[in-house]
């Protein structure tokens, strides 16, 4: 694959923590009211939580898993955000929540400029054939008992959008431009491959020429050189149709080369979010620069030169996060301020994002980031 683009010591630190107001450029914003016209879509202070129950005739709440806990974020239509984090860290509650498989608990989504968070029936529908996802496995996603030309013509059905010889050469057409025969429509799934069910989860989700497709791990459970033509295929429909994307991945390195920016998720928030180039090359929160530290670099010269960092200690319940900096029990830059202030998301410069008190010390080099604890 082508890319398309291009220690502290043992004494308390002593950073300055700067207030700087968000702006309007397609980044996360916490404050601000409908977007621009570039901008597809809109997340505010979006909160998705399980209830905890007890008892079995009469239930009442206990608790909550805080999955998705506060977070914001713009999407610009035609590019690619990179949605990043270990498993548990709420990336794919996100992007279900954002089609309303899961409905949201607070906050607000707006899409095309009109507010989604709540609408039901014939809306809800409609919005959903503009909105559209790509699931993460390909074997559980696709209908054993369903052909392919089922399984493909399906929007078409609920949409009202092709029916008799009309919908059938639309399935046809589906097929060959994600790299299948089209004399494949009368086959189930188990007569193929990993990658061509990908292939004919992709083809479904096409079906009705969505504007905007959520793709939960796309290419995780394929192996490498499937990724490579699953990501490829997917850039190259992106440019044919104007697509929008959404991806959702723990691979940095897969996001790295499909992705115009990336968010950094963490125990529910999003604690940075910056243009590709800009957080691979300058990383401003310590969480983020211990996830690339795990990238492999194909090169043995500069691979055994780099210092791998181990975070310490597990992720914190999303039932009872912690207080302040919610990364503060993992963070080797830890400090009072983190336990009992939680950090705002703020941006940096230039439209990079970042929810650490000491971000702009992590970004220019000034503090490093080490696997030992303070």
């Amino acid at each position: 694959m082508q890319d398309k683009n291009k220690e502290t010591g043992n004494k308390p630190l002593s950073i300055e923590t700067k207030t700087v107001n968000p702006k309007t450029d397609g980044s996360a914003d916490a404050g601000s009211a409908l977007p621009s016209s570039d901008i597809l879509l809109s997340i505010r202070d979006l909160k998705v939580h399980f209830p905890i129950t007890r008892g079995i005739i009469f239930q009442h709440k206990v608790g909550a898993v805080r999955a998705v806990d506060g977070v914001s974020f713009d999407v610009k239509r035609g590019e690619t955000l990179g949605l990043v984090g270990e498993s548990g860290c709420g990336k794919s509650t996100t992007g279900r929540a954002i089609l309303r498989l899961n409905n949201p608990t607070s906050g607000q989504m707006y899409f095309n400029g009109e507010d989604i968070t709540l609408i039901k029936g014939k809306n809800l529908k409609q919005m959903r054939r503009n909105m559209t996802m790509i699931f993460q496995d390909p074997y559980a996603s696709l209908n054993p008992r369903m052909t392919v030309a089922n399984i493909i013509s399906e929007p078409l059905i609920i949409h009202g959008l092709a029916s008799g010889k009309a919908r059938q050469e639309r399935v046809e057409q589906l097929l060959e431009q994600v790299g299948l025969s089209k004399y494949f429509t009368n086959r189930y799934p188990h007569e193929f491959s990993g990658g061509q069910r990908q292939r004919i989860g992709i083809a479904r989700a096409l079906a009705a020429n969505p504007s905007f497709i959520v793709a939960d791990e796309p290419v995780s459970a394929l192996d490498v050189s499937i990724q490579a033509q699953i990501v490829n295929l997917m850039e190259d429909l992106q440019a044919q149709y104007g697509l929008t994307y959404l991806i959702v991945a723990h691979d940095l390195s897969v996001v790295r080369h499909i992705s115009n920016r990336v968010a950094v998720m963490y125990l529910g928030k999003i604690v940075e979010l910056s243009d590709r180039d800009e957080l691979y090359i300058r990383p401003s929160h310590p969480y983020t620069v211990a996830l690339l530290s795990a990238v492999p670099i194909p090169d043995p010269k500069i691979e055994k030169k780099r210092q791998r960092i181990i975070l310490t200690g597990d992720v914190p319940s999303p039932v009872n996060p912690p207080s302040g900096c919610r990364f503060h029990t993992r963070c080797p830059l830890t400090q009072m301020i983190c336990k009992e202030v939680e950090p705002e998301f703020r941006n940096i410069g230039s439209g990079h994002f970042s929810a650490c008190h000491f971000a702009e010390d992590v970004a220019s080099g000034s503090v490093k980031v080490t696997s030992s604890k303070l």
